[in-house]
């Protein structure tokens, strides 16, 4: 009987320790996140819990999708990731936490979040609120330790990162930081949860590097990050006034011009690029192709005209010295045969790769 009751008091001595976070999608950093909770905890108990928040930016992965890849990546917490759809906010789980019998409890949390859960988690401690009432002797946040975003390994590793890449179709730099129990199967379930709750098509062909046909090619080449920048020079098609891009959002960005700042859709703009004090146009059909292709050069020709010509462009400007001077300059796809006066791009097109 003794024995019985010391250790009814030692439970109640207990310090329930846990974990209240997002991981949309379960990633490896996590897993150093879990082991810190379990060699804080020590002999008493912890739990993680998920947030049930579900939506298209942030959240792509319902609760119960998360929880199973969750217990999955990391089996060795699969009984400590709890699954209590009552539970929908960190108030509602102290709430619990007294009513189970638990005194006092740690938070282990990223050093972002240190602050705000010592502050409103004590703020509420012998309230009572919609969530119930908790009241517990001391009230403890821990730090797990700051993350560095520009690591390139798992201690810089991000849900965010983590659906970008899912967003740009790259299921190589997706699995890299994936939780090392994961297999390879479940990865891909991650990452076709995560695209599905975004919005975009599951894949169901998996190579070192997804190539998904693109909804649009301007869209894919601004996710990529190779449309526009800040700072970039920009003309308004509607009517030639230049301007410069001050802010990049998700699916348009903001341009300055003379003082006033307008949102543009992609689609409504044309990068200009330098040439000298020059600035021109490039042409979006074959902005891609390696060197400037300045619109003019396509002025008036079909896609595939276009392509031909940039090709014939390009193969001309690789050959050397002595190549072209024994293969001289041919007209390219696109241009007319009659005899017209050189136009200031063909000009610079034979000053910069020659005319012999």
């Amino acid at each position: 009987m003794i024995s019985s009751f010391s250790n009814f008091l030692v439970e109640e001595e207990k310090t329930l320790y846990f974990v209240w976070g997002r991981m949309n999608p379960p990633t490896a950093g996590h897993e150093k996140l879990l082991d810190f909770l379990k060699q804080k905890a020590g002999n008493n108990p912890f739990r993680i819990y998920l947030t049930q928040t579900e939506d298209s930016k942030k959240n792509p992965i319902s609760f119960v999708q998360k929880v199973k890849f969750a217990r999955k990546g990391f089996p060795q917490y699969a009984r400590q990731i709890m699954m209590d759809k009552k539970l929908k906010t960190i108030f509602d789980a102290m709430a619990a936490f007294h009513n189970e019998g638990f005194r006092r409890v740690v938070v282990i949390a990223g050093e972002d979040r240190v602050r705000e859960y010592d502050i409103t988690l004590n703020k509420y401690n012998g309230k009572k609120g919609r969530h119930g009432l908790y009241n517990f002797e001391k009230i403890t946040v821990m730090s797990a330790g700051k993350r560095d975003p520009e690591s390139k390994g798992v201690e810089g590793v991000s849900g965010t990162k983590l659906r970008g890449y899912a967003e740009k179709g790259d299921f190589s730099k997706f699995s890299q930081f994936m939780p090392k129990r994961l297999s390879n199967a479940d990865t891909r379930s991650v990452y076709n949860a995560v695209r599905k709750g975004i919005g975009l098509q599951a894949v169901k062909e998996f190579k070192n590097h997804v190539q998904l046909d693109p909804v649009s090619e301007t869209r894919e080449a601004y996710i990529s990050g190779d449309l526009y920048s800040v700072g970039d020079k920009v003309v308004f098609k509607e009517n030639d006034v230049v301007g410069t891009v001050s802010y990049l959002g998700t699916n348009y960005v903001i341009v300055e011009s003379a003082g006033v700042q307008k949102r543009c859709w992609l689609d409504s703009i044309e990068l200009l690029e330098k040439e000298g004090n020059q600035k021109v146009a490039q042409d979006k059909d074959v902005s891609k192709v390696s060197g400037t292709q300045p619109k003019p050069y396509y002025k008036g020709l079909d896609k595939g005209t276009k392509k031909s010509r940039a090709a014939h462009f390009r193969a001309y400007a690789n050959k050397s010295d002595a190549e072209k001077k024994s293969a001289p300059y041919k007209k390219a796809p696109g241009d007319t045969s009659a005899k017209t006066k050189p136009s200031k791009w063909t000009k610079k097109f034979k000053d910069m790769y020659g005319n012999d």
